[in-house]
């Protein structure tokens, strides 16, 4: 049957087949033909319907009714450039203006299909927002979906008919919008929440958030189509055999082993010629701050309304270091989804060994909630890229390369979970991470993105806190390049929203009658309270006996103005808490060594407690700032007023234009800006007389398709996936750098 010879619409059902055909890669063209006559023989008996078009917003005709809400029609119709047909549109500005399609019948039968398509264009000289909501007929549930229209040419918008994001393909950012779809532009939305009855389909509705001014979009045809095609192209075949984004391109992008080596000899040969500080002792300290203490070991001091860290020969040391500073940062989960991955080394000869299997599915850490394809078979990509340029010496050669690199661009610390051979040469001090882990009970605070927090209440933590503490000592307890310790990362001393900082209290409270720290809460509340009749005034709550407070699932109450006792109470058991860590970890370190410094725990969420308790049993408080200043992630005031110095434990600046999709947790619009806003950082830190450091997370970018902890896929690094520094960059921060030490 020549096509010449079917309707218009046995031609777009014809079409249809052949490109879902095409985009299952399974078909070859003689069964593709062959399933598009059989479908068409199929159709003119009546057995299948070819699915028309849900509405033309170039050309609203009586198919389907439009609602046109502080949006308006304007102009005449218009082509575009490659000549379809398009109307425009005109948001006015309020606080949702919309458009809403519905269907001239009851609801759409869209039973088969995997995707709406939409013809659009953003008339205006700025990306404006749009959102996209899919409602269920009658009261059932709908999809929404929000999507950052760039300005430019027409494009199709397409829109998975069913919840989907990044996250589900195994990264937490997904591949920038719009790609090039077999010739054609194509929006695809990548977050898509909620679910769909396809069978019964109420409405479409375009909006735009709270515009200021008028914003024009043109829009011309609205489809579905049966399959996912724009899914599956948006992901495939997008990371090279380096690691490296196929779509990008940026400078420092290879496209060969013999381009991937010569970059390396260039880059060494730059290296070289970089002067090195000489005003230092062995240990970086500075020579020009006398009047320090000298003790053999890294230790602080206040001078003059100052704080510092003084090495152990006694000089002032300001910490500049590189947290995860490791050859193993490349690594991918492959399994599940190599259609992503073009040009993938064998599994086999000297390659197998930069392929390993791991699992990374932890139901209790919002980390990882969402995130699909984390377990099985991965490709370390960044140590591969190593083997290419130094064989089979590569790990050796990456070590003494990191070593020269970090001190000609101005760091005097390896920072948390680096390779512990890096400490080991003396060329640089470091720390070192005691992660307690062990089957001790816990609670969640409602934040818990790394897991719920440790009881330490629980018997067992005690024990857990000495057996990691032992560990990370026994090798290093008598270094004197050590600067001290870490324990644990970013725990959840608090929860989220506007009482998040009572997330403790309430979390422990709703724990089960077993719960180590809940007799501790409910021990404390007895001693002050005597009489569970008193308590229950105070807190204004219903409670005729102490037993009640056992009840897994209790309902504490918020703190209101009305009963103060209840934020007194609950301030109470936060220090009690954050003291019993603390000091418990303080014991179990100063057991094992001690010489180094307690260096906290490296707060990201934290409570006034907590914050308190650490500065009581931790030599310095270090907090994980994510913002433009220092200043802005911690309280400066109180911790003055605790008289404590601060380490900022980690900080970065990222942007999405050198291959990893995501930007990191503070972005900056591309990379030249990185460099200024480091070097502002750093400059504050510097200049503040509480704060003794600032450690860089990380060292290397995060793989494109995510690393295998929790899919964390950004451009955060002072080096890519090829080991080849960002220049202009890391000439900032080396700059940056020599002022602060």
């Amino acid at each position: 049957m020549r096509e010449c010879c079917l309707s218009d619409a046995e031609k777009a059902f014809a079409h249809k087949v052949r490109s879902y055909g095409k985009s299952c890669g399974v078909l070859s063209m003689k069964r593709q033909v062959a399933i598009g006559l059989l479908c068409l023989c199929m159709l003119g008996a009546g057995h299948a319907q070819a699915v028309p078009a849900v509405a033309d917003m170039a050309n609203p005709g009586a198919a389907s009714r439009f609602v046109l809400d502080h949006v308006r029609r304007a102009g005449a119709l218009e082509h575009a450039a490659d000549g379809v047909v398009q109307r425009r549109y005109v948001f006015q500005p309020a606080v949702q203006p919309q458009i809403r399609i519905a269907p001239a019948g009851k609801a759409w039968d869209w039973s088969g299909q995997g995707e709406l398509r939409v013809r659009v264009q953003n008339a205006m000289p700025w990306a404006v927002t749009l959102d996209v909501d899919i409602d269920g007929a009658g009261s059932g549930p709908g999809l929404h979906a929000t999507v950052a229209l760039p300005a430019g040419p027409a494009q199709t918008l397409v829109v998975p008919l069913h919840a989907v994001s990044p996250r589900a393909s195994g990264m937490q950012a997904g591949p920038p919008m719009p790609f090039d779809e077999h010739g054609r532009r194509t929006l695809l939305v990548t977050t898509v929440a909620g679910a769909l009855d396809l069978h019964r389909v109420g409405a479409i509705r375009f909006g735009m958030p709270a515009p200021q001014t008028a914003q024009t979009v043109l829009f011309g045809r609205v489809d579905t189509a049966a399959g996912e095609s724009a899914l599956h192209d948006a992901y495939a075949g997008i990371v090279d055999r380096y690691g490296q984004f196929t779509r990008g391109h940026w400078p420092e992008k290879i496209d060969s082993d013999a381009a991937l080596r010569a970059a390396h000899a260039r880059e060494q040969a730059g290296l070289d010629k970089l002067p090195r500080p000489r005003d230092v002792d062995r240990y970086g300290g500075r020579l020009d701050v006398p009047g320090l203490g000298r003790t053999g070991w890294f230790h602080t001091q206040k001078r003059d309304g100052r704080w510092w860290l003084v090495t152990p020969e006694g000089h002032a040391f300001f910490s500049l270091g590189v947290n995860a500073v490791a050859a193993d940062g490349g690594r991918s989960y492959v399994e599940g989804r190599t259609f992503m991955f073009a040009g993938l080394p064998p599994d086999r000869g000297a390659w197998a060994a930069f392929y390993g299997t791991g699992d990374s599915r932890r139901a209790e850490q919002g980390a990882s909630r969402g995130i699909g394809d984390n377990h099985g078979r991965w490709f370390d990509f960044y140590a591969a890229n190593l083997f290419r340029v130094d064989g089979n010496r590569w790990l050796a050669a990456w070590r003494t390369r990191t070593l020269e690199r970090l001190q000609a661009w101005g760091f005097n610390t390896i920072g948390n979970w680096s390779d512990p051979a890096l400490g080991r040469a003396h060329r640089l001090p470091y720390t070192r991470s005691i992660n307690i882990a062990g089957d001790y009970a816990n609670v969640a605070t409602g934040f818990d993105y790394w897991g719920r927090m440790p009881d330490p209440f629980d018997p067992r933590f005690v024990q857990a806190a000495g057996r990691a503490a032992a560990k990370a000592g026994a090798d290093v307890r008598d270094d004197p390049y050590l600067l001290g310790y870490f324990a644990d990362n970013e725990l959840a001393w608090a929860g989220s929203g506007p009482q998040g900082r009572w997330g403790l209290a309430l979390g422990t409270l709703a724990g089960d009658a077993r719960s180590p720290a809940k007799r501790a809460f409910i021990a404390m509340l007895r001693k002050r309270y005597v009489a569970p009749e008193t308590l229950a005034s105070a807190w204004g709550v219903a409670l005729t006996s102490w037993d009640a407070l056992d009840a897994t699932g209790f309902a504490a109450p918020v703190p209101d103005a009305a009963h103060p006792a209840i934020a007194r109470d609950y301030s109470a058991w936060l220090r009690a808490y954050a003291d019993t860590y603390f000091r418990i970890v303080a014991q179990a370190i100063h057991r094992v060594d001690p010489h180094h410094l307690f260096l906290g725990g490296r707060f990201a969420v934290s409570t006034p407690e907590a914050v308190a308790a650490c500065a009581r049993y931790c030599d310095v408080v270090s907090f994980n700032v994510y913002a433009d200043l220092p200043q802005h992630g911690f309280d400066a005031a109180a911790m003055r007023r605790l008289d404590k110095p601060v380490l900022i434990s980690e900080f970065h600046f990222g942007s999405d234009d050198r291959g990893p999709f995501g930007k990191g947790v503070v972005s900056v619009w591309n990379e030249a800006q990185r460099g200024p806003a480091y070097a502002k950082f750093i400059a504050a830190a510097a200049a503040d007389p509480d704060i003794v450091g600032a450690h860089w997370f990380e060292y290397v970018d995060q793989p494109v398709t995510g690393r295998l902890l929790d899919g964390e896929n950004s451009h955060i690094g002072l080096v890519g996936i090829t080991d080849i520094p960002f220049a202009g960059f890391v000439e900032a921060v080396r700059a940056a750098n020599r002022i602060a030490r």
